[in-house]
């Protein structure tokens, strides 16, 4: 965790500790990527899990790097691998994350401060039904269908029909911009990019998921133990985007959660609700981090 000396300096790491806590960082994201890892090695697709390593652009070894976060100087011989690395600094005898980034990155920090604050401010909602997945192949045709080999539960005939029985109620943008044409005008109301930080709200799968992208599109500022928590959480919520999905995965071990009935609509509700509350820590988490890195700069 990112921390400061009493003395305002950075919080010194013997490198006994920081060495330690680095190597428990790589087990944990090595037992969280390794199924991963060893169908990918095999050209083995899974339309579940990859999204985290192809939407999300960060690579399971990036992941597998520890970064200690912003205010922490690691100290000892070993600190010199991270002199090599982009954004740290050799200072009083150990590395550090580089200060000179928070104001590179400010634009950024402002940005995101913004996004999880309006947020953090608005009350969850719930009525999405995760029905995102379906409006990205209503009506499409074989086109429109995104994961290849894996087949729709209801047909195209009945993912059309679910679409056209409920309301399409998605406030996020980066799920609506994939959205087929006839899809669009569906929504309860337009989306547009411009309007993002104004619309996010806590109930939503994806603003919990995207905590992990702006967790790592900070680091080093960041430190690894929040990016892989929030990780947790964004394979968490992939797993009920996807079962809650058109698509039939249950040989993929993914049972169906069928929003198209009541009493999948409501199991729907009760996991979306457990997601929120994970993630409303997690989302204050970050947004103390960027504050302090924002009051450093100011």
């Amino acid at each position: 965790m990112s921390a400061v000396g009493v003395d305002g300096g950075p919080l010194v790491l013997a490198e006994d500790e920081w060495t330690g806590r680095r190597e428990a960082h790589r087990a944990r994201v090595d037992e969280l990527t390794g199924p991963h890892l060893h169908r990918q090695a095999g050209g083995v697709k899974h339309p579940v899990v990859d999204f985290l390593f192809t939407y999300y652009s960060l690579r399971p070894a990036q992941l597998r790097r520890w970064h200690p976060g912003f205010g922490v100087l690691l100290s000892g011989p070993a600190a010199a691998e991270y002199a090599t690395y982009s954004g740290y600094v050799e200072w009083a005898g150990g590395v550090t994350a580089d200060p000179g980034l928070v104001g590179r990155r400010r634009s950024m920090l402002e940005f995101t401060e913004r996004l999880l604050a309006g947020t953090a401010s608005r009350p969850a909602q719930l009525g999405c039904f995760g029905l995102h997945e379906w409006a990205m192949v209503y009506r499409g045709g074989e086109e429109a269908v995104r994961h290849s080999g894996v087949p729709l539960r209801l047909g195209p005939a009945g993912t059309d029909a679910v679409v056209e029985s409920m309301n399409l109620r998605c406030t996020h943008y980066d799920a609506f911009r994939f959205f087929t044409p006839e899809a669009v005008g569906r929504n309860d109301s337009p989306l547009r990019r411009e309007d993002q930080v104004g619309r996010e709200q806590p109930g939503c799968l994806h603003a919990g998921m995207d905590l992990y992208k702006w967790c790592y599109k900070l680091t080093p500022l960041v430190d690894s133990d929040l990016l892989v928590r929030c990780f947790e959480l964004a394979m968490a919520a992939r797993e009920l985007d996807m079962r809650a999905s058109p698509y039939d995965l249950r040989e993929l071990g993914c049972s169906p959660v069928p929003i198209e009935t009541p009493a999948g609509r409501a199991e729907y509700v009760r996991a979306q609700s457990a997601l929120a509350d994970r993630a409303a820590p997690l989302r204050a988490e970050l947004l103390g981090r960027i504050r302090v890195l924002l009051a450093v700069e100011s």
